[in-house]
């Protein structure tokens, strides 16, 4: 299957319309996605026949992959009706497309799988400028077999791959692509289980949530070893557990996709900025068990988006993590990727944010990255807090990565980098790595990570500091300035 994919990134390639592994990877996207949705109503028409009911297809004949993709006659594909060229290339754009694009307008039963087509087509648009190039691409996807549980699975790899190399593209792609290991790491911190609620509220291509389901129904998910859980279960799994916001078209385009290839029918993705909504009047009912994230940092928001919030800042970082507070259910576990500046600034707004964060929540643990986990699109050093809604804090346990050699775009971290932290965060274990701070020892709100095992602790000054350390500095050079200038008149008077 990995084969199939590269051959078609490497046609893509070749075509006027793509530009980028973000071209490819949405273009891809939309073909593998007709193709499984074949597959799948292929198997649920047999499953209808196996228990005497009629099973009614989602798309008309007209649209269906085996009469327009890759029509067959005994096996083969039928040369005559096959479409290819510019009547392959009208057929799509003016047909295919606005067909799929409809679906939304036409159900209004969010949950069905018709309606998630129509917000998935709302905002795509085949970019594929040669019809003998979709000619090549439906031949060859039409050989992939999505009907057995395995198929779906080597697929859910194979999707991961095309989003973290167009994550690896950099640019605007980084902004939906989180390195895995990291995700991994955070959801068997946050750990996740069956009838609980789990929420994103800056999705991106839905990886946290993704690996919060892999979490509950696989016992080993690269063996795909699946977990017993009942009808029930797996019907909430399905339907009611996973929740997400997402702002940008593309970003949310791939992750109601992966979603759904990844054996997902119904996820309660929306396309809306988070951040828009007033989290002073939310209730009980409205909140989640479980929140991951790693939400945009470093933009600013306008002044009517800051009267959503108890306190008022510019900053998405900390709008997103009263969000992410006010979200959190009672005995709800919260795990959201926050950059250093959070930590150590104390402003007003940022002060004021920890100071309610530390009061309502207990803040047990955080992780501090080392540089370079977000190459090749963000080298700001990261951190990652896990709070719970079960009582103030009363001390943090600090863990502090640090790999034995720097993170690049080529060494990426990885899964083993955290074996230490994962086998001691849980007892608390003090470690060169680790230790322990009561809340008693905290000042102005300042939770940063400074190792006190380690002799090169980072320091963090005020502003007003960091004024009067440059003005001291530009003092002394000023005062070697004169001396190198003293010596050298005296050279020249002597010379």
């Amino acid at each position: 299957m990995e084969s199939k994919i590269n051959r078609i990134t490497d046609i893509l390639r070749r075509d006027d319309g793509i530009s980028g592994a973000m071209h490819y990877t949405e273009q891809i996207s939309w073909i593998l996605f007709l193709k499984f949705l074949n597959d799948l109503e292929d198997s649920k028409a047999d499953e209808a026949l196996l228990i005497g009911k009629d099973y009614n297809t989602i798309l008309d004949d007209k649209f269906k992959w085996s009469n327009w993709a890759v029509p067959k006659v005994n096996g083969k594909i039928d040369l005559i009706n096959a479409k290819s060229g510019a009547d392959l290339l009208d057929f799509v754009n003016k047909e295919l497309f606005p067909y799929l694009k409809g679906f939304k307008s036409i159900t209004e039963d969010p949950k069905s799988i018709k309606y998630k087509i129509g917000a998935i087509f709302e905002y795509l648009d085949n970019r594929i400028a040669n019809g003998h190039t979709i000619r090549e691409i439906l031949d060859i996807i039409d050989e992939l077999d999505f009907h057995n549980q395995s198929d779906l699975f080597q697929l859910s790899i194979i999707y991961e791959k095309l989003l973290k190399d167009m994550g690896s593209d950099g640019g605007n792609s980084g902004e939906f692509y989180t390195p895995r290991p990291l995700i991994k790491v955070m959801t068997d911190v946050v750990d996740p289980q069956v009838g609980q609620t789990i929420y994103d509220p800056a999705v991106g291509s839905c990886g946290f949530l993704i690996e919060a389901y892999n979490h509950i129904r696989y016992i080993d998910a690269k063996e795909n070893k699946q977990r017993d859980i009942s009808v029930n279960q797996l019907k909430f799994l399905s339907e009611d557990t996973f929740f997400g916001n997402e702002k940008t078209p593309l970003s949310y385009v791939m992750g109601v996709m992966n979603m759904i290839l990844h054996g997902i029918e119904s996820p309660n993705i929306y396309k809306t900025n988070t951040l828009t909504k007033d989290i002073r009047g939310l209730e009980e009912k409205d909140r989640y068990d479980i929140i991951l994230a790693n939400p945009p940092f470093g933009g600013k928001e306008k002044e009517q988006i800051q009267q959503n919030f108890p306190i008022k800042s510019n900053a998405t970082e900390l709008l997103f993590l009263q969000h992410m507070m006010n979200s959190l259910k009672v005995n709800g576990r919260c795990g959201v990727v926050i950059p250093e500046g959070v930590l150590f600034q104390t402003n007003n707004a940022f002060q004021a944010v920890k100071q309610e964060l530390l009061e309502r929540f207990n803040v047990h643990t955080i992780l501090s990255l080392p540089s370079g986990v977000f190459l090749p699109y963000s080298g700001v050093k990261t951190n990652v807090i896990f709070f719970d809604r079960n009582g103030s804090t009363s001390d943090i346990f600090y863990y502090e990565v640090n790999p034995t050699s720097k993170l690049t775009k080529n060494k990426p971290i990885t899964y083993d980098h955290f074996s230490e932290f994962l086998s001691v965060w849980k007892d608390r274990t003090i470690t060169e790595n680790s230790w322990i701070v009561n809340i008693n020892d905290i000042k102005d709100f300042d939770i940063s990570a400074k190792n006190p095992n380690r002799n090169e602790a980072i320091e963090h000054k005020s502003p007003i500091e960091l004024v009067e350390n440059i003005k001291l500095n530009n003092e002394e050079i000023n005062d070697l300035m004169n001396e190198i200038e003293a010596i050298l008149i005296g050279k020249d008077i002597n010379e």
